[in-house]
């Protein structure tokens, strides 16, 4: 079992405190987010836990603590744009905060353990092309030899994220125009010593000049831990996704950051009702039990193959 953490809201930034409690206790309880009275109690012990894929903008609260995953194998997905306070309100300086903290997270654990996220690109009067090439360039000029890999994606209309979208003015680009801005993102990658991959787009990665991206990537996690995994394709996200099947232990309208195309964001409402609610020793994140809710167990398995076949050499 592969654990998502989380494509949802961002736990290393704010439930760092939370996410190891429960791994000590070895389990936590999911709250089905299209049937909430319906939680999954998931394992979290490390004998079927083949690794975890953090998601954050933020993992300062967690780089101190990174040695209480023990074995298990584990790497970041790190989002870092170029925009200001206008589009993520809650997110902290680029320059001051976030940079310093990517190149102290790689120092930490290696720049195979990190893969930088340029998503999601979006156009406005501010924010045009020139503007996401020339932050592009100067960002993966600080970042060299912190990762290998930046991934990137462009906006998606997302129904939950229109209010959002709305303010901002949003413009949407061509076809072409987008995949020539990923023509000269890959270029400009290649010079600082990373690869690019698109992250479930419809145009041919590969035209691009970059390939179509893996974000719960079972091969990276087979070269940090060391064994092959016989685990699919996950058949519960886009058709163009690559990623690896996983179980996700976020929530919903939990995240803090208030990045305005956030489709995991969508009721101002909820976020206050769960932030108020969040207790660092709930098996839930940011909730409790409530009338009618029902517990089962998730079933799961390792999918480790601890033997090498012939054909490994």
């Amino acid at each position: 079992m592969i654990i998502s953490a989380s494509r949802r809201t961002d736990i290393p930034a704010f439930y760092s405190d939370w996410f190891f409690r429960r791994l000590r206790e070895g389990w936590v309880l999911v709250r089905n987010p299209i049937n909430p009275h319906s939680i999954s109690r998931v394992s979290l012990s490390p004998s079927v836990v083949d690794g975890i894929v953090f998601w954050t903008k933020n993992p300062l609260p967690m780089i101190g603590r990174l040695n209480e995953l023990g074995s298990i194998p584990y790497y970041f997905q790190f989002t870092l744009n170029p925009y200001g306070t206008d589009v993520e309100p809650n997110v902290p300086s680029k320059s001051k905060v976030l940079i310093p903290a990517f190149r102290r997270l790689a120092k930490r654990i290696g720049p195979e353990r990190i893969v930088w996220r340029y998503d999601p690109i979006l156009f406005t009067e501010k924010y045009t092309a020139g503007y996401h090439l020339r932050y592009f360039e100067r960002m993966a000029r600080l970042l060299a030899g912190c990762t290998s890999l930046c991934t990137v994606s462009f906006l998606d209309f997302y129904k939950r994220a229109q209010r959002g979208i709305k303010l901002l003015g949003i413009r949407w680009p061509a076809l072409e125009q987008e995949m020539e801005l990923i023509r000269c993102f890959s270029q400009i990658a290649g010079k600082y010593g990373m690869a690019l991959s698109i992250c479930a787009e419809g145009f041919d990665a590969e035209n691009c000049m970059a390939h179509p991206a893996c974000c719960i990537d079972k091969s990276r996690l087979e070269h940090i831990g060391g064994y092959r995994l016989s685990v699919g394709k996950d058949k519960n996200q886009r058709q163009k996704c690559g990623c690896a099947a996983s179980i996700d232990i976020g929530t919903y309208n939990t995240c803090q950051h208030g990045c305005r195309y956030c489709y995991a964001n969508f009721s101002i409402e909820s976020i206050m009702k769960n932030c108020q609610n969040f207790r660092p020793d709930s098996p839930l994140l940011c909730g409790k039990m409530q009338e009618g809710d029902r517990i089962h167990e998730r079933s799961v398995r390792s999918y480790r193959k601890m033997q090498t076949s012939f054909w490994d050499g």
